[in-house]
C-alpha cells in the first residue's frame, strides 16, 4: 500500500479497505535511505516487498498476512522531482512535526484495525529512524531493523570473533573495537554492544568510554567534537586518550588502538584501504577481525580478497555484501562470512508474534543475537565461519524465535498466541517453545491439479 502525505486524515479508512482480515507482519518505508543508494522516494518500495518475502521464506510468515508499505512525505532527490515519470509527491521532504504526524497517524491506524500486528522500520534516514524508534517501541509493536537487526547480526558476528580467538565469551568486556560510520546502522551496533557489555560488567558508562571507538566522515568522534549527534555522544572519547584527538584518521586510530575488530557501516567504498589492514596486522588480537558491512558491493568497506591479502591470514572476515571465499593457498580457505540480517528479523519478527509480548524489548533483541552466536559448533569458529548456511534458514529462524518468545516471558511481556496464553509458554521447556515455533511456520503445500 502507498500513503502519501495528502491521505493526512485518511489513512484510517484507506487501512480499512486492504482486504486481508489480518495482517501479521509489516515492513514499513518512507524511502529516505534506501541501501547505500541514498534518497529513491517512492521508488524503494522494493525493499518492504523483498523484506517480507524473506519473512515468508524464513519465517513462514502467511503470506496473505503481509502488507508491505510505502509512506510517501516526498523527496530531496531532485533528480527524481525533475523526472516526468516520477510517480511519488513531487515536493521536498516533510519535517519536524509534519512528519511525526503522518507516521503518527499511520501507527495509531494499523493498530487499530490489527493490534497484534508487528510493525519493521526499514531505510529511514538516520535522524528518523533513531526519532521514530524511541517514540513508537514501548507503545507497538514495533522494531527497527537498520538500528536493531543489523545490530543485533553483527553482535552475533561480534560474539563468534572472541570465540575465534578461543577466548570465552566474557572476553568480549575486553575487546577493542573501531566503528566507522556514526549512521544509524553503526551507532545501532554500538549501543547494543554496549548493552552487553554493561550486563557482563554490569557498568555501561565504563564499557563505552574504554572500549568503543567511533569515526565518521570528520574522523574520530571525541568530547571536543561541535555540535556532536545526541545518539553519538555516549562514544564520544576523552582527548588524549591512546594519544588521539578530535579528528583523528582511521590509520592513526587503528596504529594506536591496535584494536581486536575493524567494523565498517560507513557505506564508503574502499575506507578499509591497503595502510589501514595492514596495520590489522599489528592488532591486540591473535585472530583480528575485519567486518566490512556496507552494502551494496560498490559501498564496502575492503573486498574479502584485500582484506586476507593484507591484514593477514589469520584473520576473521565478514561483510554485508556477497564475496567469494579467498583461496590462500596450500590448501588454506580464508571464509568469508556474511553478516545479513536475514538471520536475525525474520526470528525477531516471529518469535513476537508467537509470543504476544506487547513491545519488542532489549532482552528479547539480545537473546536473538546470542542465540545465532551460540548456533555455531567450535569446530566451524575455529575455521572463521560464525555465520550459518542459509541452506538451514528455516532451522535458524525457529531458534531464534524460541529465544525471543523465552525472553519475553522472561521480560514479563508475553500474552500468548490462539489458543496458547502466557502460562502455558512459561511451562514449556526450550525444545517445546523451538517446536512451538516450528509448528506455527506457514509452508508452501499445494493440493494436486491432476490425482492419480
Amino acid at each position: 500500500m502507498y500513503f502519501s502525505a495528502k491521505d493526512k486524515g485518511e489513512m484510517m479508512s484507506m487501512i480499512y479497505n486492504w482486504p486481508a482480515h489480518q495482517v501479521d507482519m509489516i515492513v514499513l518505508t518512507d524511502g529516505s535511505r534506501i541501501l547505500g543508494l541514498g534518497d529513491l522516494g517512492v521508488q524503494g518500495i522494493g525493499i518492504p516487498i523483498g523484506k517480507l518475502d524473506m519473512y515468508v521464506a524464513a519465517a513462514g510468515i502467511n503470506p496473505q498476512r503481509i502488507l508491505p508499505v510505502m509512506l510517501d512525505v516526498g523527496t530531496n532527490n531532485q533528480n527524481l522531482l525533475d523526472n516526468p515519470l516520477y510517480l511519488g509527491l513531487r515536493q521536498p521532504r516533510l519535517e519536524g512535526e509534519e512528519y511525526l504526524s503522518i507516521v503518527d497517524e499511520f501507527m495509531e491506524s494499523v493498530f487499530t484495525r490489527w493490534p497484534k500486528a508487528i510493525v519493521q522500520f526499514e531505510d529511514f534516514q538516520m535522524k528518523w529512524a533513531f526519532q521514530t524508534l524511541q517514540r513508537y517501541r514501548k507503545k507497538y509493536r514495533m522494531f527497527n531493523d537498520d538500528i536493531q537487526g543489523t545490530a543485533g547480526v553483527a553482535l552475533a558476528g561480534l560474539f563468534g570473533s572472541v570465540r575465534a580467538q578461543g577466548r570465552p565469551l566474557t572476553d568480549f568486556v575486553k575487546q577493542k573495537i573501531v566503528v566507522v560510520g556514526a549512521g544509524s546502522a553503526g551507532l545501532g551496533v554500538l549501543k547494543m554492544a554496549k548493552e552487553a557489555v554493561a550486563r557482563m560488567e554490569g557498568n555501561a558508562e565504563q564499557a563505552a568510554s574504554h572500549q568503543f571507538f567511533l569515526l565518521d566522515k570528520n574522523g574520530l568522534v571525541t568530547k571536543d567534537r561541535k555540535e556532536i549527534d545526541p545518539a553519538a555522544a555516549p562514544f564520544a572519547k576523552n582527548p588524549g586518550e591512546y594519544g588521539l584527538t578530535e579528528g583523528s584518521s582511521l590509520l592513526e586510530v587503528v596504529k594506536k588502538v591496535k584494536p581486536h575488530v575493524l567494523l565498517g557501516l560507513s557505506g564508503v567504498g574502499g575506507v578499509f584501504d591497503e595502510e589501514v589492514l595492514k596495520a590489522m596486522r599489528e592488532s591486540d588480537s591473535p585472530r583480528p577481525a575485519i567486518f566490512a558491512m556496507s552494502n551494496p558491493t560498490m559501498n564496502a568497506e575492503c573486498t574479502a580478497a584485500d582484506a586476507f591479502k593484507h591484514a593477514g591470514e589469520n584473520i576473521v572476515f565478514a561483510s554485508g555484501s556477497p564475496f567469494e571465499n579467498v583461496d590462500l593457498g596450500n590448501g588454506k580457505v580464508g571464509h568469508v562470512n556474511q553478516a545479513n540480517n536475514m538471520y536475525l528479523f525474520p526470528g525477531i519478527g516471529l518469535g513476537t508474534l508467537l509470543s504476544g509480548a506487547h513491545f519488542i524489548s532489549e532482552g528479547m533483541l539480545q537473546a536473538a543475537a546470542e542465540c545465532l552466536a551460540s548456533y555455531m559448533t567450535d569446530e566451524e569458529i575455529e575455521k572463521g565461519i560464525f555465520y550459518p548456511s542459509i541452506d538451514h534458514i528455516r532451522d535458524i529462524t525457529a531458534e531464534v524465535g524460541a529465544a525471543v518468545v523465552q525472553a519475553a516471558v522472561a521480560d514479563e511481556l508475553a500474552e500468548g498466541h490462539d489458543d496458547i496464553g502466557p502460562k502455558e509458554l512459561r511451562l514449556m521447556s526450550k525444545e517445546e517453545v523451538v517446536e512451538y515455533v516450528t509448528r506455527n511456520m506457514w509452508y508452501p503445500i499445494y493440493s494436486p491439479l491432476v490425482h492419480d
